[in-house]
């Protein structure tokens, strides 16, 4: 699935807790590096996708945790707040979690939050995810192109080397 250009992006900002403008630290492999004023200064990556899906990993330095989350205009029926089982495979390697919903500016979308640090490794080394959804339909998938080298670059964003 290809990615659009970070300008796509200008029109979805944020996670839920996001109030103040990230801060852009590049650019590598098809994925912002952004820094996050509204979650301790927090890394993460980012991309869109050709369906206009918004995804991003990153870390909440308020909380000392991960996550992963994923927003797209479409998903009109995700509540503010509410808790969503949901199922994500890593080139095929199973895994369940819970995602929290949330709507940035009428742009739904949900997260899961994660203090494993191990699992963004899994990440980095997994060619895709896909996300299934409580009935075991496929809520998207996408390709984890770059995603190492963008993680590399967040964890020196993250340590101030960037």
């Amino acid at each position: 699935m290809p990615r659009l250009l970070a300008l796509t992006f200008a029109a979805f900002t944020a996670t839920a807790a996001l109030s103040q403008e990230l801060i852009d630290k590049g650019f590598i492999e098809g994925w912002n590096i952004m820094m996050d004023p509204a979650l301790g200064n927090g890394c993460l990556i980012q991309t869109v996708y050709q369906d206009l899906s918004v995804v991003r990993i990153g870390y909440d330095a308020l909380n000392n945790r991960g996550y992963f989350a994923v927003y797209n205009k479409a998903w009109g029926d995700i509540k503010q707040g509410e808790s969503y089982p949901i199922r994500f495979e890593l080139d095929g390697k199973s895994f369940n979690a819970t995602a929290i919903g949330f709507n940035q500016g009428r742009v739904p979308g949900a997260t899961v939050f994660f203090t494993d640090r191990n699992f963004v490794n899994a990440i980095a080394q997994n060619k895709s995810m896909t996300v299934f959804n409580p009935a075991g339909e496929v809520v998207m998938a996408i390709d984890l192109k770059g995603t190492a080298k963008a993680l590399e670059y967040a964890r020196e964003c993250q340590s101030g080397e960037l």
